[in-house]
């Protein structure tokens, strides 16, 4: 009689929610969702104990943690560094959780834990070389290589949405400023508020990245434009990461990720910008794909930080 797989509790702590799970392998035993407590870092503490303990209450055991945040844990200080949800910045996180539970967590960046969801039996399962971006309200990457998530020596590696974005067109430069202290970085374009407020400049009306969608549906051409504009940027960025890494597939999560006209537009779009000149008979082999799991890809892979890659299903 074979054994059964471990518990294991995945935390997604995102800029507008926190999610948490219990998985049995694949399988979901439990599921939180609340509001991210926004600009307060007590609450946002309060809020994971909290969460973790509701998890183990309804599968009646202590089990494993692993949380994804929007940034990275400095192997410097081990305290947070790079998050777009800038209330964790310089903030001693995993010791303040494990304090308050008693016991380790492990925690990683939300674009990790999501690459490594995708690429393990999601939308990029059995590739070789995978690049999991997610485009919501910030914009960041993971990387698996042959089963592997890259750290990088600073733990910053996928750290895409804060590189200038690529070939800036007339009226691109310096560009919008971002929260990293630079402007023009490919967050400030592709996130969703990025997308709001260059719908914005060209129109004076602030609406979602949802409006915007459903005013080109029904034939606005300033929606429209808004949105070629997008896929145009988000081509030449991605185009950056082919020339770089040469993935296998891309994966797009987050909530541009559905916008489902991006994955024919842009590969489309890409060939002007990928070094690939070989003709006709040498296409450009990267795929581009939607998350397989949906929101829940990051909160999954977070579950899998626990126990290293071997312990993650296959």
């Amino acid at each position: 009689m074979s054994e059964a797989a471990p518990i294991r509790i995945g935390i997604d702590v995102g800029g507008t929610k926190i999610e948490g799970i219990a998985l049995e392998s694949t399988k979901e035993c439990g599921r939180i969702r609340i509001a991210t407590p926004r600009d307060d870092y007590q609450a946002t503490v309060g809020a994971i104990v909290a969460m973790i303990a509701g998890l183990e209450e309804r599968i009646g055991a202590t089990a494993p943690v692993g949380i994804g945040i929007p940034g990275t844990i400095s192997p410097a200080t081990g305290l947070v560094k790079n998050a777009n949800s800038v209330w964790l910045i310089g903030r001693p996180l995993q010791r303040d959780i494990e304090t308050a539970l008693g016991r380790h967590v492990r925690i990683a960046n939300d674009a990790n834990c999501f690459a490594t969801s995708e690429a393990t039996d999601g939308a990029a399962a059995g590739a070789a070389v995978v690049f999991g971006a997610i485009l919501g309200t910030g914009v960041g990457a993971g990387i698996v290589a042959n089963g592997r998530v890259l750290n990088g020596a600073n733990g910053i590696a996928g750290e895409w949405g804060h590189n200038a974005l690529p070939s800036r067109a007339e009226g691109e430069r310096p560009g919008p400023p971002c929260y990293c202290g630079r402007s023009g970085c490919i967050e400030t374009y592709l996130s969703g508020p990025g997308m709001t407020a260059d719908h914005h400049d060209y129109t004076g009306r602030w609406e979602s990245p949802e409006q915007i969608l459903a005013r080109s549906a029904d034939g606005d051409l300033a929606a429209e434009a808004t949105l070629v504009r997008y896929e145009r940027r988000l081509a030449r960025a991605l185009a950056s990461i082919v020339n770089v890494l040469d993935p296998d597939v891309i994966v797009l999560g987050g909530g541009m990720s559905n916008i489902h006209r991006l994955y024919a537009n842009v590969p489309t779009l890409w060939t002007e910008f990928v070094f690939n000149r070989g003709g006709e008979q040498d296409p450009i082999r990267t795929r581009l794909v939607p998350a397989a799991h949906g929101d829940s890809s990051g909160v999954r892979g977070a579950a899998w930080l626990w126990g290293g890659a071997e312990t993650s299903p296959r």
